[in-house]
């Protein structure tokens, strides 16, 4: 788990309240219900707009990943890949039917597939690099869903601000309707930049973060894969594929 996203979200929000509090004011003075609906709303609306329906799925499915983030993924596949290298240079490239089987990252999949039918190596780069493409599209758009968002928010806080203020003018003659329209407008304000730098901007972050790590990976078994292909030695392999792990993480 990744602690640092949960201190991260409740410091930021607990942040603002306790500042509000120092300041002499009440937690109940930061809750509407017509600006959170205004903000939210409009939020969602404009953003289901922007992206397809794919797409949002794919960035609810992921949102995960921001607490429970993908584990070393590198250290995993150059194991995974120097397994396979040895079974190669043993039992000949028809010997990883038996990982091809078992395995389910169905990159993996496509790339050991390739390898058992004998393709040529450029051959099994050029599909590979393809799949690749498509990977980083997917991961790269899910995550922009929630920059959208953050994009959006403030936006759409203003409008709520607007929203409020024109109550406010069309009810000056009844001071008991202007504090009402007077809360909206700030609090709507407080709403979407609040929203948008504590919660979405930081999530499309992270999850950015994660998809560049996958594609890294990705990239990382296309080039074992490329290499058993080759011929070259295990050891080789592995000196080679060990390139992609940061020296901060050795």
């Amino acid at each position: 788990m990744d602690i640092l996203s949960i201190i991260g979200i409740l410091l930021g929000f607990s942040a603002i309240l306790v500042g509000n509090f120092l300041e002499g004011g009440q937690l109940a003075a930061l809750i509407n219900l017509p600006a959170l609906v205004i903000v939210f709303g409009g939020t969602l609306g404009a953003t289901l707009l922007h992206f397809s329906p794919k797409i949002i799925l794919y960035s609810i499915k992921i949102l995960w990943l921001i607490v429970h983030p993908r584990r070393n993924l590198l250290e995993q596949q150059i194991n995974k890949v120097v397994k396979w290298s040895a079974l190669a240079r043993k039992e000949g490239l028809l010997g990883l039917e038996v990982a091809l089987d078992n395995e389910k990252d169905p990159f993996a999949k496509k790339g050991l597939q390739l390898l058992v039918d004998g393709n040529e190596p450029e051959v099994i780069r050029d599909c590979l690099e393809v799949e690749l493409n498509t990977i980083e599209n997917t991961e790269i758009q899910a995550a922009k869903v929630y920059e959208a968002m953050g994009g959006y928010s403030p936006t759409i806080g203003i409008i709520g601000a607007i929203v409020g203020l024109i109550h406010v003018m069309q009810n000056l003659t009844d001071p008991e309707l202007l504090g009402t329209g007077i809360a909206t407008a700030f609090v709507a304000t407080i709403y979407g930049v609040g929203f948008a730098n504590l919660l979405f901007l930081p999530i499309a972050n992270k999850l950015k973060f994660q998809a560049y790590a996958l594609l890294q990976a990705k990239e990382m078994m296309l080039e074992g894969i490329t290499a058993i292909a080759e011929g070259e030695n295990p050891r080789n392999i592995e000196l080679k594929l060990s390139g992609y792990i940061p020296s901060i993480n050795k």
